[in-house]
């Protein structure tokens, strides 16, 4: 019997988030991000699918690498214009009573204090369903936005996280105690003060005294996001990920960084399964094999080759505008996402053109697309999650809502039928429905600051 295999939606609250140009197919309804509406209908149609969530990505900045410029990313609409995802998802746990909701906050640019009560309330106000994709940003747009010169290098990035992690915890866990809330109308006493604490912290970076504003919520910490496979990024994601993000390519490269995630973990003192890994996948279905290549066909013609650039230039800190096709391209000193730069070295080999990225972008994104029928998919999917030990897969959107009906409608029942996907949602909170528990466990690392 194959492992239950999880299923996110992943998106930006924008019109072009990986597959750069699809916005422009006549059937894309991205264009609407802006309504409410279509975040309400989009919410349930996913819960009607039984995906266990949505993962949000999120960015701060523009992508203005490529020739130095935001021209290519304004034009093709490339995470920009991006809405605040976080209020969104109120509007969508509303329609919905069991999708899960991650998302992406990016913590350098942010107060610990400030964030700590906005995951608090939106714990609260999804019953539970809250998750948080921890990042460190890696545009220097965004780090002059915030009015610094430029972004931190990339290991102390996440040292800073280190620090800011203990202090949410200490917020999340140990300010307010499990029963401070009497809420007793007869005494007129809504909370017990001998059971709410202030927080005292003083650090390298970070200087706090203040009790939580927000009371338990019930989780207490959102469900724990983390997308990096760099070396730094393995090492925070042992310490406190509950979930893992992971780009595809090789099942040997994927299953190395699986195996090396757990290993680090179980050997902080946590056990293996207290990590879940999601890979990110584009999936084109059809009924059948043809019908597949016959709509991916359809797609192709509408990515955009020069969207994809930019979005690349981006995430690897390297403006391609200055190469020509088949001059080698250095990585040299990039403090972008240098686990994107170390998967495109594995994939295009360590001298890369930018002819051979080019070659990549076969849906305006370098993430290879799988193409073919929901049998061949699903197949593939248990395959997949068999050979690297991932959980679950971040299904990038290609035309919206059709590429999420097509999963609900096809890819669903396939997995269904081979015993690898649930018929019906468990109850409880997020954590819940990934781990069996509402809290974390003992052996992470927020469990030390429980009860002050």
């Amino acid at each position: 019997m194959p492992r239950e295999i999880r299923l996110n939606a992943f998106d930006m609250a924008c019109v072009g988030h990986i597959q750069h140009g699809l916005w422009t197919h006549p059937r894309d309804q991205s264009t609407r991000f802006g309504e409410m509406a279509y975040w309400t209908d989009y919410a349930r149609r996913l819960e009607a699918g039984l995906f266990d969530g949505i993962f949000f990505a999120d960015v701060l900045g523009v992508y203005d690498v490529l020739g130095g410029s935001p021209d290519a990313a304004i034009r093709g609409a490339v995470q920009v214009p991006v809405n605040d995802p976080t209020l969104v998802i109120p509007a969508m746990a509303a329609v919905t009573r069991h999708l899960g909701f991650g998302v992406t906050c990016n913590l350098v640019y942010e107060p610990p204090f400030l964030f700590a009560r906005r995951m608090s309330t939106l714990d609260h106000l999804t019953g539970g369903r809250i998750g948080w994709n921890i990042v460190t940003g890696y545009l220097d747009s965004a780090a002059r936005a915030a009015g610094i010169g430029g972004q931190i290098a990339h290991d102390d990035r996440y040292d800073l996280a280190d620090e800011y992690m203990s202090l949410v915890y200490k917020l999340w866990e140990g300010s307010w105690d499990d029963d401070a809330v009497l809420a007793d109308r007869a005494r007129g006493i809504y909370a017990d003060p001998a059971k709410v604490r202030a927080v005292h912290h003083e650090g390298p970076q970070y200087r706090l005294d203040a009790m939580h504003l927000s009371s338990p919520s019930p989780q207490r910490t959102p469900v724990l996001y983390q997308a990096g496979a760099s070396s730094r990024g393995r090492r925070f994601a042992a310490t406190h990920a509950e979930c893992v993000f992971v780009n595809g390519g090789k099942k040997e490269a994927v299953r190395e960084i699986v195996d090396d995630i757990r290993a680090r973990a179980v050997a902080l003192g946590r056990a293996p399964g207290d990590v879940k890994v999601f890979m990110g996948a584009t999936l084109v279905l059809g009924r059948t094999d043809a019908e597949a290549e016959e709509k991916f066909e359809e797609y192709r013609r509408h990515a955009s080759s020069e969207a994809a650039m930019a979005h690349a230039a981006a995430s690897l800190g390297i403006d391609f505008a200055r190469y020509d096709l088949d001059e080698p391209i250095s990585t040299e000193g990039t403090q972008a996402i240098v686990s994107n730069v170390e998967a495109m070295t594995r994939s295009a080999g360590p001298q890369w053109t930018r002819r051979k990225l080019l070659d990549q972008l076969v849906l305006g994104s370098r993430q290879q697309p799988w193409v073919g029928s929901a049998e061949r998919l699903a197949d593939r999917l248990v395959e997949w999650s068999e050979e690297t030990g991932v959980d679950g897969f971040n299904l990038s959107r290609t035309v919206v809502p059709e590429c999420f009906d097509d999963v609900a409608a096809m890819l669903v029942p396939a997995l269904q039928e081979r015993g690898a996907y649930k018929t019906a949602y468990r109850e409880g909170t997020y954590r819940e429905k990934l781990f069996g528990r509402a809290r974390l466990p003992a052996s992470h690392a927020a469990a030390r600051h429980r009860g002050g």
